[in-house]
């Protein structure tokens, strides 16, 4: 109650009710110290934060852009995968939801501890096989009889397809992962204990006309040494980062040895576009510069000096005079 805030007319009527003995103080105190009291269940301890989940669920949006991308390309067909859901469960409850049959994949992500497990409809991964073996990508679940073909054909997918979480984390980790083992029915897989807390995040996913969801399990002991990068605070400060010294100085050198493409323009001549379809070899065009003007010099696209043309042996070249400035020149 002490958390809630009362608007004028509920106040009136407590009030009124407090005054006319319908409701006592004694009443009012009792029933907040009984809200005080909360159920909780040590099998579903809550070792993430909520800011901590929408770390997580920012991260694997990322990821999800990241998967759709590379998806489309391999698959070349219409492919669509968006974040559903983050939840925090026990690792008992997550194998429970996920069907008798279907596929698992096993990553290591080095140097962080624990293994990550992606969980995939098999109605999702059907259909993936058969865009990549030239079909419409129709789906027919029978994964219980996968042969070794096309156990390798999804092995090789899944794991190049999981590459994509190492940049997707790249903000908080520097990680490897690494496809170890591939298995289709969960209760052959026990990666931790089941009381374990984990964190699944689903992504809604549509290949062509097929749709499922991909699930991503990832144990509270692989998250734990980077829990604090985590925070709103972690972002504020990577996003508030600054150059170090050296690093400027390293900056400029690089810059210094960049290339330029330097021009000489000893002048210009509006033409119309039939004028120029009908240019032959031998044609003169009259400049509108004259020959004891500067020409421009530009850098590039921009015009940056004055310069007098000249010989150097039996080269062509310039003398720059002066230096052109105005407008966005002169940030450049």
């Amino acid at each position: 109650m002490a958390g809630d805030i009362l608007s004028q007319n509920e106040i009136d009527a407590l009030l009124s009710a407090i005054s006319t003995g319908e409701m006592s103080a004694d009443e009012i105190r009792k029933e907040e110290q009984e809200k005080k009291v909360k159920v909780y269940d040590f099998k579903r301890a809550l070792r993430f934060s909520k800011d901590q989940i929408r770390s997580l669920t920012r991260i694997h949006e990322n990821f999800a852009r990241l998967l759709t991308t590379f998806f489309s390309a391999q698959l070349r067909t219409f492919v669509q995968i968006t974040v559903a859901s983050a939840d925090q469960i026990p690792y008992e409850e997550f194998i429970r939801s996920v069907p008798k049959m279907t596929i698992l994949n096993v990553y290591e992500v080095p140097p962080l501890d624990g293994n990550i497990l992606m969980e995939i409809n098999p109605n999702i991964a059907y259909a993936m096989m058969d865009r990549v073996l030239g079909g419409k990508g129709t789906s027919v679940n029978k994964v219980e009889n996968l042969t070794e073909i096309e156990t390798k054909i999804m092995t090789n997918m899944f794991e190049r397809a999981f590459d994509n979480l190492r940049e997707a984390w790249a903000s908080i980790a520097d990680i490897d992962p690494i496809l170890t083992e591939f298995e289709v029915n969960p209760q052959f897989l026990q990666v931790i204990s089941p009381n374990e807390t984990v964190v699944v995040i689903s992504f809604n996913t549509m290949i062509g006309e097929t749709s499922g969801m991909i699930n991503i399990c990832i144990p509270h002991v692989v998250l734990e040494p980077i829990m604090p990068n985590l925070s709103v605070k972690y972002w504020m400060q990577a996003n508030k980062k600054e150059a170090k010294p050296e690093e400027l100085v390293q900056l400029e050198k690089r810059v210094k040895k960049a290339e330029l493409t330097i021009a000489a323009e000893l002048g210009t001549v509006p033409m119309s576009i039939e004028d120029f379809l009908l240019l032959e070899i031998g044609d003169v065009l009259e400049l509108n510069q004259r020959i004891d003007k500067p020409v421009t010099l530009r850098v590039g696209d921009i015009p940056k000096f004055t310069a007098q043309p000249g010989q150097v042996g039996k080269k062509l070249g310039v003398q720059i005079i002066d230096e052109l400035k105005g407008g966005e020149e002169d940030d450049e």
